[in-house]
């Protein structure tokens, strides 16, 4: 146990404490995306390994109309959050170049132990509408194409809560008590992670079939620096929901991990290895990050 960490009971198992989602994550290269034709671009070589696999795909009739959304995150100087695998998103939607009233915050612990991550208990103390997803993240392996590796992400959703993100941790803990088992003052202020405005331009491609009711929701994104007026990473990602896996059809499971390890080989000159995009963020700094994502 991190020496920084006390001893927290695990939670009492909920519904929520169940994987519900199988989020399968490639990065892709920043450069591959200087306007809107890399998007078509790119899934025109992931199409041709649907096509090899004889994989369904409903496309989206606004496939290639992007949406543009702000990506901010929240942690305290030295990164305490995160070097202790939570994560605090604020994420704003913009229509047609402005932002809609209400924002989306996430708060998440995200760790390769499933029961690590089950034993956390992410649920605000704010009363009001809140949705905990659990999800399992496939994520591209470090230093090699064709593979893939899981990490767990235990997370609540809020709509506009009424917190504020730029005071002291004391605020963030009263909200989501699972931070006392941080050891770390209460006054220690929190910020916005190396002052980066994180621009999100996405388009949700359609919807891939693999059988037995067995499918996932396709985008195509790139994250850029407002700041730094810099791409960082592109992600192509494909999400399926199911109420327990070990109740999906096994074989529709093995062709979504064949897809996405077939579709990294084929596509091998557009992929990132080595890191997530939240990783990438807070990379961008100075204050170590202990955090191997």
């Amino acid at each position: 146990m991190d020496k920084h960490i006390s001893k927290h009971p695990a939670t009492r198992h909920l519904p929520e404490d169940v994987v519900h989602y199988r989020e399968y994550k490639i990065l892709l290269q920043p450069d591959r995306f200087t306007s809107k034709h890399g998007f078509l671009e790119f899934w025109q070589r992931a199409e041709k390994t649907l096509k090899k696999l004889h994989i369904k795909v409903d496309i989206d009739p606004h496939a290639f109309d992007s949406q543009v959304r702000e990506v901010l995150f929240y942690d305290t100087p030295q990164f305490d959050l995160y070097n202790h695998h939570f994560i605090l998103r604020k994420r704003t939607f913009y229509d047609q170049g402005w932002p809609r009233p209400d924002h989306e915050l996430t708060f998440k612990y995200r760790a390769p132990d499933l029961e690590a991550a089950a034993a956390v208990d992410v649920r605000p103390q704010l009363g009001g509408h809140d949705q905990i997803k659990f999800k399992e993240e496939l994520l591209l392996e470090r230093d090699r194409l064709g593979g893939m590796r899981s990490v767990y992400s235990h997370g609540c959703v809020l709509i506009s809560p009424n917190i504020e993100l730029d005071r002291g941790i004391e605020n963030i803990t009263r909200a989501f008590p699972t931070l006392k088992r941080i050891d770390i003052s209460p006054r220690t202020r929190m910020e916005l992670v190396n002052n980066v405005a994180v621009e999100e331009v996405q388009n949700t491609i359609g919807m891939i079939h693999f059988g037995h009711h067995f499918k996932g929701k396709a985008t195509i994104a790139i994250w850029r620096s407002r700041a730094l007026e810099k791409s960082l990473s592109g992600e192509f990602a494909f999400q399926c929901k199911f109420d327990r896996l070990e109740d999906v059809n096994k074989e529709a499971v093995e062709l979504s991990e064949e897809f996405y390890k077939r579709v990294q080989l084929d596509c091998a000159e557009w992929i990132k290895l080595g890191t997530t995009k939240t990783a990438m963020v807070y990379g961008l700094g100075d204050a170590p990050v202990r955090n191997n994502e």
